[in-house]
């Protein structure tokens, strides 16, 4: 064996050794490098709380609107008998004197005076027309003043059927085709300080039907 083959090995051997050395070198001087996470898009975030501090403003000053459904008033009249058609001005009449000058004085006769009660709110005298003896009136009184009578047409023949403190009750003789048909009652009262008739009141005439005339 020559001397170059005994120091082939040996030399190999070294250079193995030499590598391994270098190696651990290089692995002692190996440093760990760690890998942050990405920061947040600042400019991503702030654009999302405005977009969010906007759309509670606009919700906040958005007023609420109310619509109220309106339901039609229903009307409801009341229906009463006719209203006697009274003289428009009141007169004072001092109690019965007064009240009987009042009759004659519009062209009546004053018929029983026994019909006048003074200590009644609502007194009444029947009168009859003096210029042709027929024709009767009822003459409605409040106190001493005048307020009327029961109709405008005078009747053929009536009379006071029964009165109260504020209610007279007057009677008419009821006609048909010119013979006597019997009676029809009609109550007078004071509402409010205004006479009413409480029950229709016949007709002055009627061609079909019976009337007070």
């Amino acid at each position: 064996m020559s001397v170059m083959s005994r120091l082939r090995p040996a030399a190999l051997a070294a250079l193995a050794l030499s590598c391994g050395a270098l190696l651990a070198a290089c692995g002692s001087s190996t440093s760990t490098v760690t890998v942050a996470s990405a920061p947040p898009d600042t400019a991503s975030t702030a654009a999302t709380q405005t977009e969010a501090t906007s759309t509670a403003s606009t919700a906040a000053s958005t007023p609420t609107t109310t619509t109220t459904a309106t339901t039609p008033a229903t009307t409801t009249t009341a229906r009463t008998a006719p209203e006697p058609a009274f003289t428009e001005q009141e007169t004072h009449a001092q109690g019965l004197p007064g009240a009987l000058a009042t009759v004659r004085s519009l062209g009546y006769t004053p018929q029983d005076t026994s019909d006048y009660h003074s200590g009644q709110t609502l007194r009444v005298l029947i009168g009859t027309r003096s210029s042709s003896g027929s024709g009767q009136l009822a003459f409605f009184f409040v106190g001493n003043h005048y307020i009327g009578t029961d109709v405008r047409v005078p009747s053929a023949s009536i009379s006071v059927a029964g009165q109260s403190e504020a209610e007279v009750t007057i009677s008419y003789a009821l006609y048909r085709n010119g013979n006597p048909a019997g009676r029809q009652s009609v109550s007078f009262q004071l509402n409010n300080g205004k006479l009413q008739a409480m029950d229709p009141i016949p007709p002055a005439l009627s061609a079909t039907g019976t009337s007070r005339n």
